[in-house]
C-alpha cells in the first residue's frame, strides 16, 4: 500500500485530492494538511511515499517544503498540484514526480500517479540522488531535462534535443524538433542551468545547442551568421563572434 500526504490549502481541492485517492486502489491516505510548515511535519513524522503538494500555502510555500526535504535521508516521491505553470522548471530541478496544472482532470491525476508508483523507489533509498547517479552526473550538474507545457499537459523535454532558446520580454520560445514551446521564463533563468560546454548565449535574446549548428559565417560587419540545422540563421554579438574566432583552428 502507497501512503499518501496532500497539502493543499483550498477546501474544495482537498476535498476532491482526498476523494480520488481513497478511490485508487492500492493508495492509503495518511494526512491532509493546509498549510506548509504542517506539511513539513507531518512529511518528516509519517514519512508518506507520495505527496500531493500545491505551491501557493500559507506559511511555507510547497517548493519551500520540498527545498527543505533535500538534506533529509527519507525522500518521498512529489507531484505538485498548482495553478502556476511559472513554476516548473523550479519543480522539475526539485525532481518533481509531475506537475499537475488546475483544473486538472481525474485522468490527469490517475496518469501522475501510475508515473509516480512505476517510477517509486524503495523507501530507504533517496530517489534524487539515484536519479542523478542513473545520469551520471553531480547533483550540481546542468539540467538534462525540462517541463514543459503543450495544449494543456506538461511533459518532459529532454535538454540535449533543445535546439534553440529564443527570448520574447519575460518569456521564452524553446524550439525542439520543429516544435516551439513558450515558457514564462526570462533566457537568464536558462543559461545559469545550461550546460556551457553545449550551449551558448550568441546574442542577448539567443541560446544556441552548438550541437545544432550547421555552420558560421562571417557577415558584411565580421559578425558571424550562425545557421542551424533547420535553416535558423541568428547573427552571434561581436564579443561572441570574436570568442568563436579565437576558439576555431
Amino acid at each position: 500500500m502507497t501512503t499518501v500526504l496532500i497539502a493543499e490549502d483550498e477546501p474544495l481541492a482537498a476535498d476532491a485530492l482526498a476523494d480520488w485517492v481513497k478511490a485508487t486502489p492500492g493508495l492509503q491516505l495518511v494526512a491532509v494538511c493546509e498549510d506548509g510548515e504542517d506539511a513539513l511535519h507531518k512529511i518528516r513524522a509519517l514519512k508518506p511515499a507520495l505527496v500531493l503538494t500545491d505551491i501557493q500555502m500559507p506559511g511555507l510555500t510547497g517548493l519551500q517544503v520540498v527545498q527543505a526535504l533535500q538534506g533529509d535521508e527519507y525522500q518521498p516521491r512529489i507531484i505538485f498540484t498548482t495553478a502556476y505553470d511559472q513554476h516548473a522548471l523550479t519543480a522539475f530541478e526539485l525532481h518533481a514526480v509531475d506537475y499537475l496544472l488546475k483544473p486538472f482532470s481525474r485522468e490527469r491525476f490517475d496518469e501522475a500517479v501510475a508515473h509516480a508508483l512505476r517510477d517509486a523507489a524503495p523507501l530507504a533509498v533517496n530517489p534524487a540522488a539515484e536519479m542523478v547517479q542513473a545520469l551520471g552526473a553531480p547533483h550540481d550538474a546542468p539540467l538534462t531535462r525540462l517541463l514543459v507545457r503543450d495544449q494543456g499537459k506538461i511533459f518532459p523535454l529532454q535538454v540535449d534535443a533543445i535546439e534553440c532558446l529564443r527570448s520574447d520580454n519575460k518569456y521564452t520560445a524553446i524550439t525542439s524538433k520543429g516544435r516551439s514551446f513558450l515558457v514564462r521564463l526570462p533566457i537568464a533563468e536558462f543559461e545559469t542551468k545550461l550546460d556551457p560546454a553545449r550551449f551558448l548565449r550568441v546574442q542577448r535574446g539567443c541560446i544556441v545547442n552548438l550541437d545544432f549548428v550547421d555552420s558560421l559565417t562571417p557577415d558584411e560587419n565580421s559578425q558571424l551568421v550562425v545557421q542551424l540545422r533547420d535553416g535558423t540563421r541568428i547573427t552571434a554579438n561581436r564579443e561572441v563572434s570574436k570568442m568563436l574566432r579565437e576558439q576555431s583552428l
